[in-house]
């Protein structure tokens, strides 16, 4: 795959992955182990609330062609079948879940240097067509998202992104549900030796005349171990420690309280990630 602006989900991800990732109030956890004809199976398990959900993954790579086939406890089938480059910079997805019939879906994935494309369609009588694009380099980046439902003859989404770049600033500026959400991020490399960075997301909805604003940090205490902070404008403050005892094993723990309601117990959550 080329460089340049990447696909539409790219736009903001680096500051979303800063202010969300890893944050969580539940108990995770997950075993990944190989066989010796280079299958990767992923047990996990996630425990929220009183209520307990737990899956199985399989991934094979043969070639270019990666299959991903994972069951959960609700006894659905999801399976995803990846074709890499089979032309240079395009990559073709088909994926589907059984017993829905409807899940059907094919994706094409296209890379330039100069754009980044992706289109898909439900595999029904009247499927849901799906296309995003951007346009731009590494510095200035243009997309748009939109899905239309050839059942109704509607568009359910159009969105529109607008991101700039350099070594160590990333800001965007994102048009969400249907235009009436505006979402500014930006993103701020402050030491890469420590992986120091800053973030912000604010958002306005123009029906609802609200705003939110989330800030937050990072910094790696050392190479194998980062904390991260968050606050936002409803006063809920979270943090986390993640630690990487192992290659590929980390554990993390975070934490979230409500400075307006201090008086109410802290939500704590676990996750613990063993790759042998």
């Amino acid at each position: 795959m080329g460089k340049g602006p990447g696909l539409y989900p790219d736009i903001g991800k680096k500051a979303r992955d800063l202010l969300y990732k890893d944050y969580q109030r539940d108990h995770k956890f997950s075993l990944t182990t190989y066989t010796a004809n280079g299958v990767t199976i992923t047990s996990s398990g996630a425990k929220k609330g009183e209520l307990f959900l737990a899956d199985v993954s399989t991934k094979l790579i043969n070639k270019n062609i990666t299959t991903d086939v994972k069951v959960d406890t609700n006894s659905k089938l999801l399976t995803t079948i990846t074709i890499d480059e089979p032309a240079p910079g395009l990559k073709t997805i088909f994926s589907f879940v059984v017993p829905d019939q409807r899940s059907g879906k094919v994706e094409l994935q296209y890379l330039h240097d100069y754009a980044g494309i992706s289109t898909s369609i439900g595999l029904t009588t009247s499927p849901l067509v799906n296309f995003s694009g951007v346009a731009g380099n590494n510095t200035v980046a243009l997309g748009t998202d939109v899905c239309f439902d050839t059942a109704t003859g509607n568009f359910t989404k159009y969105n529109a992104a607008l991101s700039f770049s350099t070594s160590d600033l990333i800001a965007s500026l994102i048009l969400n549900d249907k235009t009436d959400t505006l979402t500014a991020s930006y993103y701020h490399t402050v030491s890469p030796l420590t992986n120091t960075a800053v973030g912000a997301e604010l958002s306005h909805g123009f029906s609802s005349n609200e705003n939110s604003l989330t800030i937050g940090t990072q910094h790696s205490l050392d190479p194998l171990t980062t904390v991260k902070a968050r606050v936002n404008n409803a006063g809920i403050a979270s943090a986390l420690l993640q630690h990487e005892w192992r290659p590929k094993c980390t554990f993390t723990i975070s934490g979230e309280v409500d400075t307006r309601a201090i008086e109410k117990s802290a939500k704590v959550g676990l996750a613990l990630a063993l790759k042998p």
